[in-house]
This record gives structure tokens, C-alpha cells and sequence, in this order.
């Protein structure tokens, strides 16, 4: 019987990659007009090989950036890029469709609920916030909460506990064969591959394509985040 369900975050929940894309669009059209001579997709590769060096959720991108094309912060094209870089990622931070709904439908039914992300702890929350989903959830769990990234049973085996549920009780969703299903499979959990938000970046500048693996090795491969609720009332018939 499925007592829980933990969710991945960024590509499960939400489509991160759209609104880092967009984010930085914005950044770059921003200190171009202030100043920054080079450009946009120029710019957009360099930015994002700078994201693969140092993390997608690195906070200080832009200095780095900065530092990289014209060797020194110019802190008042900097200002016109994060502040250009925050409009942007307010308007694009949305859950995906049906995300409400579904949530909704678990806690009605009793279901427990959590997270388990990679991301940052503040970055994590600020985006459960502006979603306006951040109350739905029992337990969240981040990077800064174990140390540890997926497929670490750590972040799993945490977010278990505090719920007081056994692994067998409980179906994890992700977008990430090799970090959530492969990770959550390994402690005997159920397992959702979220196919509609599986993407890779494939070519430079943030552009993405859709990740097709062979097989999931998940339980369940499913096309829309609302299959969540139907699968678990199978499950617990």
C-alpha cells in the first residue's frame, strides 16, 4: 500500500530548465544594453559552459561571466543582469499543469508528501513559494539537509524517516533515471519516470531536447504529473 510520495523538484514539479533559459535571456539582453559588447548567442554559450563548470545553481554566474568576457565585474552591467535575470524567473517559476490538482487529490486521500531535490535549500523554497505549493508539502528535503546529492540513499532514507513511512510504502517521481529512479529503486521504493519533464541540454546556450532513454527501469512511465493519483489508487485497492 502506498502510504507516501516524494516528488524530484526541478523538471518534476516545475520546468526548471525553461525558466533558467529564459532567465538568462533576459540577463544577457539586459547587460548588452547596458553596455556589454558582444553578442547575445555569443554571450549565452559562455554563460552556460560557465554553468557547467561551476553548477547550474551557482549564485555568482554573472561575475563570473563578467570577469570572463571583460576581465573585471562591471557591477553596473551586473545590476542590469540579475535584476533583469529575477524579473524573468518570477514569471517563468510556474508548476507544470494539473500539478495543483494532483497534489490536492493525494492530501485528500490521506497521502503523505515530500520532496527530495538536489537544489539548494533557499533556491529550493523559493521556488516552492512562488509556485504558492510550498504548504502542500510534509517534508522537504534539500542539499543543504543531508550534504548529499541523488542517488545517495541519504537524501531518500531522511525524507522517509521524517515521514515515518518503509521505503516499500512509498513511490518516488523524477525526471532523473540515473539520480531519482536508479537512486529510489535501490532502497525499495515505487518509482514514476516523469517523461514530460525529462529534458538535456544539447547544444550551447541553454538549448534542450527531450531525454528518451531505452527504459526507465521505472515502475511507472508517465505523461502527465495527474497519473500520480491515479497510479497510487491502483496501487492501494
Amino acid at each position: 500500500m502506498i502510504k507516501a510520495v516524494l516528488f524530484d523538484l526541478d523538471n518534476t514539479l516545475m520546468d526548471f530548465m525553461l525558466m533558467k533559459r529564459k532567465s538568462c535571456e533576459a540577463a544577457v539582453n539586459a547587460m548588452i544594453a547596458a553596455g556589454l559588447k558582444m553578442k547575445k548567442k555569443k554571450i549565452l554559450e559562455i554563460l552556460f559552459e560557465l554553468y557547467d563548470r561551476y553548477g547550474i545553481e551557482y549564485n555568482r554566474i554573472f561575475q563570473q561571466l563578467l570577469k570572463k568576457l571583460i576581465r573585471r565585474v562591471d557591477y553596473r552591467i551586473l545590476a542590469e543582469g540579475i535584476v533583469a535575470y529575477r524579473k524573468a524567473q518570477i514569471a517563468y517559476v510556474k508548476a507544470y499543469p494539473k500539478t495543483v490538482q494532483t497534489l490536492l487529490r493525494l492530501k485528500k486521500t490521506g497521502i503523505k508528501i515530500g520532496i527530495v531535490s538536489d537544489a539548494p535549500s533557499v533556491n529550493a523554497w523559493i521556488r516552492l513559494v512562488e509556485m504558492g505549493i510550498h504548504d502542500f508539502f510534509d517534508v522537504v528535503i534539500t542539499l543543504q539537509d543531508t550534504g548529499e546529492t541523488k542517488p545517495s540513499p541519504l537524501p531518500f532514507r531522511t525524507a522517509l524517516q521524517k515521514l515515518k513511512v518503509k521505503p516499500e510504502e512509498t513511490m518516488f517521481v523524477g525526471e532523473w533515471v540515473e539520480k531519482d529512479i536508479k537512486g529510489a529503486k535501490a532502497l525499495g521504493m515505487k518509482t514514476a519516470f516523469a517523461k514530460y519533464g525529462a529534458v538535456i541540454i544539447a547544444g550551447k546556450g541553454g538549448k534542450t531536447k527531450p531525454y528518451r532513454p531505452k527504459t526507465s527501469g521505472a515502475d511507472y512511465d508517465i505523461k502527465d504529473i495527474s497519473e500520480v493519483a491515479e497510479i497510487v489508487k491502483r496501487e492501494n485497492k
